[in-house]
């Protein structure tokens, strides 16, 4: 017997369900239990969701575990904080891929961004720690900056140590040039982020989804590399709406905060592909080459890119320190013998961190929380 038409069968099934079958869906979150609830391929994180993530009672067993690996691989104050906070990305990706299929993304400590080195080395020193708890570098990607110095460390990555990278940050059409230029795995374009500057700096304060200056950057991105045929994917990121979500259905990958997945999963409206290989190869678009010169120059003009990815660079790096200072906190508690209490993440908020609610609070929405970090 039928189940039905399959407009019928497409109306029943959630717009999440339906996105799957057209993209990846990746979980943008620190939190296993979301991860549990939508089932995506993939999970990314950044410093700002493993410190929203650190001060939950529910992971501070990992951060405890961190905090004694940094100890008992002893130097300085700010070496053992250094391998307190690599392993802790860690822990909290290896705890993400008992929950997904695919791969995690775990992120290069943003003040890196400028240096090519650093950022490899720190590279991989955390795939070492991934391998040492047998997770093959397969299933990591590595999180850079889209700096210039960015995107040639994931080429060097890539090239020579077989790191797949994710690059993060990207807000500029150059920057997207680059990094498929550069041959890395992944970039996560920015969708909320843009249309958050043009509301800021324009007139226009709504869009609808098609005319979304985000949809329209990651579409255009998309077609490009599509249109010539490069292997870098692309997974657009940092939503602010379901709209935006949908209008890019057909993505590579799109990457979604937990309370856009519950948005998602309780939607039943029609999804259709709006991103087609198809459609980008019949697109009148000429092929560039960037230097470096000519990657900061075409950069450079393009204000809201520049504004932005400086922006999302000191706002990663503040939430870095942040984790220090908690962490540094919680090493003294630790080395002394004194047991942490549960509401000890109280303790370590920063003073100038904008309140967040409780991780305790009764009714407080853990996925509201989260997604309010993007």
């Amino acid at each position: 017997m039928s189940s039905g038409s399959p407009d019928k069968r497409r109306k029943m099934e959630s717009a999440l369900n339906q996105l799957k079958k057209l993209t990846v869906v990746v979980a943008d979150t620190g939190d296993f239990n979301a991860i549990d609830e939508y089932k995506p391929q993939d999970a990314t994180t950044n410093p700002s969701l493993i410190l929203a993530a650190a001060k939950m009672p529910a992971y501070q067993h990992l951060v405890d575990q961190a905090i004694k690996y940094g100890i008992a691989n002893g130097g300085t104050e700010e070496e053992q904080v250094a391998n307190t906070m690599d392993k802790l990305f860690v822990s909290f990706g290896l705890e993400i891929l008992k929950k997904v299929p695919g791969r995690v993304s775990t992120e290069v400590d943003a003040r890196l961004s400028f240096d090519k080195g650093e950022m490899v080395t720190k590279a991989l020193k955390l795939i070492a720690l991934y391998e040492e708890a047998g997770i093959s570098k397969e299933r990591v990607l590595i999180k850079l900056s889209s700096t210039w110095e960015g995107i040639q460390a994931g080429k060097e990555l890539e090239d020579k140590h077989g790191v797949h990278c994710n690059m993060t940050l990207l807000f500029s059409f150059a920057q997207a040039v680059a990094c498929a230029e550069a041959k890395v795995t992944l970039i996560s374009p920015f969708v909320g982020r843009i249309l958050d500057w043009h509301k800021e700096n324009t007139d226009r304060k709504s869009f609808e989804p098609h005319e979304d200056p985000g949809v329209i950057s990651v579409t255009n991105i998309y077609n490009y590399y599509k249109k010539f045929g490069y292997s870098t994917v692309v997974m657009g990121a940092s939503f602010r709406n379901t709209g935006e979500v949908k209008a890019l259905a057909g993505c590579d990958l799109l990457t979604i905060s937990p309370g856009l997945l519950a948005e998602l999963s309780q939607d039943h409206s029609a999804v259709t592909a709006m991103l087609t290989v198809e459609k980008s190869k019949a697109c009148d678009l000429k092929k560039i080459h960037l230097d470096e010169k000519t990657f900061r120059w075409q950069h450079n003009e393009d204000r809201m890119a520049v504004e932005k990815l400086s922006d999302g660079i000191r706002k990663f790096a503040a939430d870095a320190i942040k984790l220090e200072a908690m962490i540094k906190s919680m090493r003294y508690r630790i080395q002394s013998g004194s047991p942490l209490c549960p509401d000890a993440q109280e303790k370590f908020q920063v003073p100038e961190e904008p309140p967040l609610p409780s991780a305790q609070t009764p009714g407080t929405n853990l996925l509201e929380r989260l997604s309010s970090l993007r």
